[in-house]
Parts: structure tokens; sequence; C-alpha cells
């Protein structure tokens, strides 16, 4: 029986079937004691954002984890290692392998700090920045594309619905600072 096109009335109702003990049958409702719609609409939006890139990356047999590695290091350049870490919330050991792909494959520098020859600061190669801007053009082609179709060019309430979702991380809210992402930020 071929099921990529499901006929509801193919299969028996999930009501219909014999209850198993501990089996929760019913599905939780859209609009019930919790709201799914944004949830869900969320899960989507995300698949979707970053389906573009993925196809770009797939490209380099590179994943989500190259791409957030080049993204940061192309928005600050000379940032440190520690840097990278903190303000990624990941183990040493989950970038190193990412490091290690971006820098053989030529996207990423790695300098030892001036000061203390023991750092490492990170700077895109004019490959990791062109890979870069090929991956976020994608998807600020589909941003402006969703606001367009929502009514309004205007990006502030959804920066600033963002911004909050985004919560109250102390290297998020330096990092928002730094980067002038959002006019005010609340108090660390």
């Amino acid at each position: 029986m071929d099921l990529t096109v499901l006929d509801r009335h193919a299969l028996p109702a999930l009501s219909d079937a014999p209850a198993a003990e501990g089996l929760v049958t019913q599905a939780l409702e859209t609009n019930g004691e919790l709201d799914f719609r944004i949830i869900e609409l969320f899960f989507f939006a995300y698949r979707e954002f970053t389906a573009d890139a993925d196809l770009v990356l797939e490209r380099y047999g590179f994943g989500r984890a190259h791409h957030r590695v080049l993204h940061f290091v192309n928005r600050a350049p000379g940032m440190t290692i520690a840097d990278l870490l903190d303000l990624l919330q990941i183990t040493k050991q989950s970038l190193s392998r990412v490091l290690r792909q971006l820098v053989d494959g030529g996207f990423i520098q790695q300098i030892p700090g001036e000061e203390d020859r023991r750092q490492r600061r990170l700077y895109p190669t004019p490959s990791g920045r062109h890979l870069t801007l090929e991956l976020s053009r994608a998807q600020a082609a589909r941003i402006e594309a969703a606001l367009a179709t929502a009514g309004s060019t205007d990006p502030r309430p959804v920066i600033a619905f963002l911004r909050e979702m985004a919560g109250d991380r102390g290297t998020t809210t330096a990092w928002f600072r730094k980067q002038g992402i959002v006019e005010e930020t609340r108090d660390d």
C-alpha cells in the first residue's frame, strides 16, 4: 500500500483502534490548554529558514554548526575561541571538529593573540566571507518575503518579539549591544 499520500479512510481512526492501557489516543488541541499555533509555526519556519542554507552547506559537506561558526566569525572577526564558545553555548569538543574543517577548508584562519600567544583569534578568509554571504542572502530573502507577505516591511515588531524569545543570557545581550541588533536591552 502506497502511503505517500495518506487517505484518512485507508487507516482506522485512532479512536476506533482498541485502546491499550496507558495509551493516549486523543491529539492535543491546537487551542486547548496550550496554544500550539506559534510553537508549530516556529518549527516549520525554522525548517524552511535553515533549508535554503542547508542546501548550500551540503555542497561543502558542512552542517548547521559550520554555518553558526562562519556567521559569528564573519560578524566579529578577531573573536577568540573562548568568545565563540561562550556565545554559542557549546563545548570545546563540539567546536573542535567543526572549526578544524573550516580552517582546513580555507574558510577561517586562526591567528595567535598579540598579548597572549596561546589565545587563538578567528578571522574569515575571503572564501569564508563569500560562503557566509551566500548563506545569509538566502535567509534574508526569505525573511523579507515573509514580512512583505505579512503586509509590513517594518522589522521592528519581529525584532522585539525575537529579542524577548532570545532571553537574557549575558553573552546574548552583550552581543545585541555590541552588534547594534536592538536599540535597548534590559540590564543584565
